[in-house]
């Protein structure tokens, strides 16, 4: 077996990571650069008049991380706005009490990359931002404290503004917030998805441990390791579809349906839900025992109306030819009991319900343990 050389192995580690971006992103990513700088300075040179400087370059290092990785810590409202503001009083400072201008530029970037940490804004072309303020020539020296407001604040305002048009013109989530958490029971418990496998404690274990800025957010870290599990999981057990779990004989109610009857349906078939259809079998909503548990305990008047006063409208479905893996997850952290199941007309041809659900995991379980036992000698 052939062993690199050393010193080939070290200048491998020169060469970047391929960029995952695809062709549209890169596309969005100038395109924003370009419409953002442009606005920027068109109302920045209009808004100032006269004022000099009215553009500083550190925006275009700016664009760079707000229109290409929007998704960045580093590209957050906030990083460039309070990073910005904080490099520029510190340059400003350093400039003022300084002599020596090389020394006064290494301190400014330095003691603004300590305050920004703390303050949660790190944001580096705020370090070109500290540098202008200390070496941006006369012009920049006689605006004193004036150069954080005019042009730092007005020109990393105007930036944000249209990285928050344009971000969300394209669709993406700007400001990148963490995903919504999943419907919880209101304790302190964790989502079931978390209670096996690694858990938020695991992955700000080892975060820790490592002591290294990742220029990513952990809710985001922990969203691809948990899709990751996910795809792998899928990998094992991913030809079990949610048509081959589902109970076909479909006990379901019309929307003019006496609440009475539909109440007695439960009963006597002892299921929790009921899907509301329409004469094609077209869902219209979805009606449960706890959507009569509550009418009763609030004495409503509804109980004597039809199912079409208690069903809820908004409903999670799943489809035929979705993994189980993926209902799983919606099972599991979304609260769910029970999930109608379309085909591709959208019709109701079945549902699945956590008894259904469970019973094919184990079968699934069962199935890779065989499989993976030695055969009897």
């Amino acid at each position: 077996m052939r062993t690199e050389r050393q010193p080939t192995a070290w200048l491998r580690t020169f060469l970047p990571m391929p960029i995952t971006g695809g062709r549209n992103e890169r596309i969005k990513s100038c395109l924003g650069a370009l419409l953002g700088l442009f606005v920027t300075e068109w109302i920045s040179r209009h808004l100032m008049g006269g004022f000099n400087p009215w553009f500083i370059a550190p925006m275009g290092a700016s664009a760079v991380l707000l229109f290409a990785v929007p998704a960045s810590p580093l590209a957050q409202p906030w990083s460039i706005i309070g990073g910005n503001l904080v490099a520029a009083a510190v340059g400003v400072t350093c400039a003022m009490f300084i002599p020596s201008q090389g020394l006064a530029a290494g301190v400014a970037v330095a003691v603004a990359i300590g305050l920004m940490f703390p303050l949660r804004c790190i944001h580096p072309p705020s370090g070109a931002v500290a540098l202008t303020a200390v070496m941006g020539g006369p012009a920049v020296h006689a605006l004193g404290y004036g150069f954080i407001v005019m042009p730092v604040a007005v020109n990393s305002m105007v930036l944000v503004l249209m990285a928050l048009a344009f971000n969300n013109a394209m669709r993406r989530r700007y400001p990148h917030r963490p995903p919504e958490p999943a419907a919880s029971h209101r304790t302190r418990d964790v989502p079931p998805s978390q209670r096996v496998g690694f858990t938020r404690a695991d992955l700000d274990a080892v975060l820790a441990a490592r002591g290294e800025f990742l220029d990513i957010e952990e809710d985001d870290l922990e969203a691809i390791l948990v899709a990751a599990e996910l795809r792998a999981f899928r990998r094992r057990f991913g030809d079990v579809r949610a048509a081959d779990i589902m109970s076909r004989d479909v006990v379901a109610a019309s929307p003019d349906m006496p609440a009475t009857e539909a109440a007695a349906l439960l009963s006597r078939h002892h299921i929790k839900a009921l899907p509301v259809l329409d004469a094609s079998r077209r869902l219209l909503g979805i009606v449960t025992q706890s959507d009569f548990f509550a009418a009763q305990r609030m004495g409503s008047p509804r109980m004597a109306g039809t199912v079409r006063a208690l069903m809820t409208q908004a409903v999670t479905v799943a489809h035929t030819d979705q993994p189980m893996v993926e209902l799983a997850r919606a099972f599991s952290d979304g609260g769910l009991h029970h999930v109608p199941v379309l085909d591709n007309t959208k019709r109701v041809v079945g549902m699945v319900t956590q008894s259904d659900l469970v019973a094919a995991l184990l079968r699934s379980r069962a199935a890779a343990a065989d499989s993976a036992s030695p055969p009897p000698p």
